[in-house]
């Protein structure tokens, strides 16, 4: 069974529809890719699988559990964490203790102990960026506090993480190294969803991507057969029209 299934989801607001009967999937131990053009409708999909935006119609499942309905906390509960498109940081903190917010909010929930500094610490230095750990967030180039967000989601322990756009302000070897990071926590079992617009780190790094385009999934498979889609190319050529 899939880690995440969304089935036939829909999003209208009024007389437009953001999305439209979308479905998808995403494996335990795999990161997949959702691309699209802009304005397809991917952030707003986003939002529907972590509880920012309900769905028209359709219905979201999580590890079998049907989290449709469920609140965002109760859905990170269950293990789904998420970082967003525009950085969504504590500025004034430092980059330990913006991991170790999430941390203190996950030791609520699961009652566990240890050394949270510690562990803090170690997250750091798994995205890469222990060095910066007592910088204040807000005095960090735009690459580097997005892999602060990156931590702090993964402080939540979680089964699936949706990263939104987390390549924008990296350079190329930052670049290069989130996606190693991406595939290493592929590995030890962790399902990834990736929103990105750099094609070079999404076809290197995802074992599976959806297409979405005027809201709607017009492909999905291997990196090698969605570079080769026709409808794929359509949609990144500019084409005004809906592929039919």
């Amino acid at each position: 069974m899939a880690l995440l299934q969304v089935e036939n989801v829909s999003v209208r607001f009024g007389g437009l529809t953001a999305v439209d009967g979308a479905t998808f999937s995403v494996d335990a131990g795999g990161v997949s890719g959702l691309i699209g053009p802009n304005g397809a409708g991917k952030t707003t999909l986003f939002n529907v699988i972590t509880g920012l935006q309900p769905p028209t119609d359709g219905r979201v499942v999580l590890d079998g559990t049907d989290i449709t309905r469920r609140r965002p906390h109760r859905r990170a509960r269950l293990g789904l964490a998420r970082t967003f498109q525009r950085l969504e940081v504590f500025g004034s903190l430092s980059a330990r203790e913006n991991v170790l917010v999430a941390l203190e909010m996950r030791r609520r929930w699961n009652r566990t102990g240890g050394d949270l500094v510690a562990e803090a610490d170690a997250l750091l230095d798994r995205v890469g960026i222990a060095a910066v750990a007592d910088r204040r967030v807000e005095l960090l180039p735009t690459g580097t506090a997005r892999l602060v967000e990156v931590a702090r989601a993964l402080a939540t322990g979680p089964k699936l993480l949706l990263l939104d756009e987390p390549s924008s302000g990296l350079d190329e070897a930052e670049t290069d190294a989130l996606g190693r990071l991406l595939r290493e926590l592929a590995a030890s079992g962790l399902g990834v969803l990736l929103v990105e617009h750099d094609m070079p780190l999404v076809m290197e790094t995802c074992s599976h991507i959806a297409v979405l385009d005027f809201g709607r999934i017009i492909a999905g498979g291997a990196p090698s057969a969605i570079r080769d889609d026709p409808a794929v190319q359509r949609a990144y050529l500019g084409d005004a029209r809906p592929v039919p």
